[in-house]
């Protein structure tokens, strides 16, 4: 099994690298959205920095969601998918090892680059630090949620219109809670329950995710 699994993980890294493109429009759309706001606002350091958690975890959600039609995508085209239906590992551990593979290559560089982003934002060192850790431990969650209406919607025109519409009400308490452990630092108060709110979200998405992922795969090529 854990073959399988790291063969699957290595294969959808080097589709990615292969597909540059595709990442770097994910990444451009996070270093866009999130610098116009200070353009189109202001430079009041008080006003950017209320509304820079907000901001950032917006931002950092629609950019995962860019890539989220493609998950499954190539894979239904070319008849890896039936394969992977018919291989004798479960499809669930397969299902992990390319949201995994999702997240390395659209989650990560986002949390690497939301430091640089915060600083336009007049975050003091506190804030960045607690963002940081509530985009590492979220962003997972929103790989592992989107992964289901990728493959809800796996086949089906106009799909990304349609992922939108169905994660993006998933998306809410990992918002509420990323946005709200940033906020919480800056204002003095301990980030713990925010942070360990999300640590939960990603953990219960881990368990329930990669097996809803699996039966919605399942419906949609059949």
């Amino acid at each position: 099994m854990s073959g399988a699994w790291v063969t699957v993980l290595k294969r959808d890294l080097l589709l990615a690298f292969r597909r540059r493109s595709d990442v770097a429009t994910t990444l451009f759309f996070f270093l866009m959205v999130s610098s116009l706001f200070p353009l189109g606002i202001g430079p009041e350091p008080a006003v950017l920095s209320s509304i820079a958690p907000g901001v950032l975890w917006v931002a950092a959600l629609l950019a995962g969601m860019l890539s989220l039609t493609r998950l499954f995508a190539a894979d239904f085209a070319d008849g890896s998918l039936e394969q992977m239906l018919l291989a004798p590992q479960p499809l669930t551990l397969l299902v992990t090892a390319k949201v995994l593979a999702h997240w390395l290559v659209c989650g990560l560089p986002v949390v690497l680059l939301a430091p640089l982003i915060g600083l336009q934002y007049a975050l003091p060192s506190d804030a960045l630090s607690v963002l940081i850790i509530s985009l590492l431990l979220g962003t997972p969650a929103l790989s592992l949620i989107g992964a289901i209406g990728a493959a809800l919607t796996l086949g089906v025109r106009g799909s990304g219109l349609l992922v939108a519409l169905l994660v993006l009400p998933l998306y809410i308490p990992v918002l509420i809670f990323g946005a709200g452990a940033v906020a919480a630092s800056q204002h003095g108060m301990s980030a713990q329950a925010h942070l360990s709110l999300l640590a939960a979200c990603s953990l219960l998405a881990l368990v329930l995710a990669p097996l809803a992922t699996a039966a919605a795969l399942r419906i949609s090529v059949e």
